[in-house]
């Protein structure tokens, strides 16, 4: 009996448990493939005791519809930089993966599946070039990823974040203010610009156009007169002014390799205020509520697709890949390609070509 382990890792998406479901699913169409899982990323395999399950139909029975993962995840430390505390108690991180790769081993493990972003596939790749049979399957809201033409859960991220624009339009009109959605992101300004569109927003604002404090200024001061008026600002966590830098502030959790970002609706309306623009302003983040809750169809779909692709990549012994959408086919590519460039927001990019048809400012 071949066995095949699923981890989940980075943080939560909509879509994960529909990926799951598809690699079990296909799995038991053979008669000789064996599926666990590893709690919380790796940190299953590591744990002592280690924490692995069972999956089976029956265990992914009805999943495919629910948000999060039933197998947890992280985004803190993993094989390569495993918190600890050292004599003097100061955290520091060592290098557990040589240690995690005869664990797997003992437990005969044939096959990975690692379902994460580009931190986790950094994990894989590294993983594989110290001989793990690994695959990929790519998982971020931030929709990042260069070398596939979407990644599950973004479409629901951008569902959130249009209904989100959809319900501050009545209250903006309501009340004669701007409004400031804050949306994820990081670096990609994909939910903004997407978002924006979709609800109709006047302004978007993403990280990779620094924006004009004084444009997006008039811009908003059009939507006004005698005081009379609204504004729907989408703005990218991850977006910053000409000139300036990103608002975000040290993480001290411990593992946690990346910056915290968020409060940058807040300074814009700070800057707003300080280039003159007087009419009433408030901010409205999104945050986690974007990684939360039911998979629309869409992301359900692509799960499903991709998890299958995934287990025949196991099957086939296809290692060292990455599941990736090249419309309409499903292939794999090689990690290292994978991870080697974003995919992020050009200014030659049909939807900014689209957006400013429509008159919507991008601060430049």
């Amino acid at each position: 009996m071949k066995r095949v382990l699923i981890a989940t890792g980075g943080g939560d998406c909509p879509g994960l448990n529909a990926v799951i479901r598809a690699i079990v699913h296909r799995a038991s169409k053979e008669n000789d493939w064996q599926v666990l899982g590893s709690i919380q990323a790796f940190n299953g395999v590591l744990w002592e005791p280690n924490e692995i399950v069972e999956l089976d139909n029956k265990k992914v029975a009805g999943i495919h519809f629910q948000g999060g993962t039933i197998l947890e995840t992280t985004n803190k430390g993993g094989p390569f930089a495993w918190p600890v505390k050292n004599n003097e108690g100061i955290w520091t991180t060592v290098d557990r993966s040589d240690e995690m790769l005869r664990k797997l081993q003992h437990m005969n493990i044939d096959a990975v599946i690692n379902i994460g972003g580009d931190g986790s596939q950094s994990i894989s790749q590294r993983l594989y070039e110290k001989g793990l049979n690994i695959i990929g399957v790519p998982k971020t809201i931030d929709n990042d990823l260069s070398s596939t033409d979407t990644t599950f859960g973004f479409q629901t991220a951008v569902q959130i974040a249009t209904e989100a624009v959809d319900k501050l339009v009545t209250t903006a009109a309501s009340h004669n203010r701007v409004f400031v959605l804050e949306v994820m992101g990081r670096n990609a300004g994909w939910i903004a610009i997407h978002s924006a569109i979709a609800g109709g927003a006047e302004v978007c604002l993403i990280p990779e156009i620094p924006y004009d404090i004084n444009k997006v200024n008039a811009a908003l001061e059009k939507r006004f007169q005698k005081d009379r008026g609204f504004a729907v600002v989408v703005i990218s966590e991850g977006a910053y002014p000409e000139h300036g830098s990103i608002v975000s502030k040290e993480n001290t959790e411990i593992g946690y390799e990346n910056v915290k970002l968020g409060g940058v609706s807040r300074q814009l309306i700070k800057e707003l205020a300080e280039a003159g623009f007087r009419h009433d302003m408030r901010e409205t983040i999104l945050g986690h509520l974007q990684r939360g809750g039911v998979p629309i169809a869409y992301d359900r779909v692509l799960s499903a697709q991709m998890g299958v692709k995934a287990m025949e990549m196991a099957i086939d012994g296809d290692f060292g890949k990455m599941v990736a959408y090249h419309h309409p086919d499903f292939v794999s590519v090689d990690l290292k390609d994978a991870i080697a460039l974003p995919n992020l927001v050009t200014k030659n990019n049909a939807l900014i070509s689209t957006a400013r048809g429509l008159g919507i400012c991008l601060g430049y």
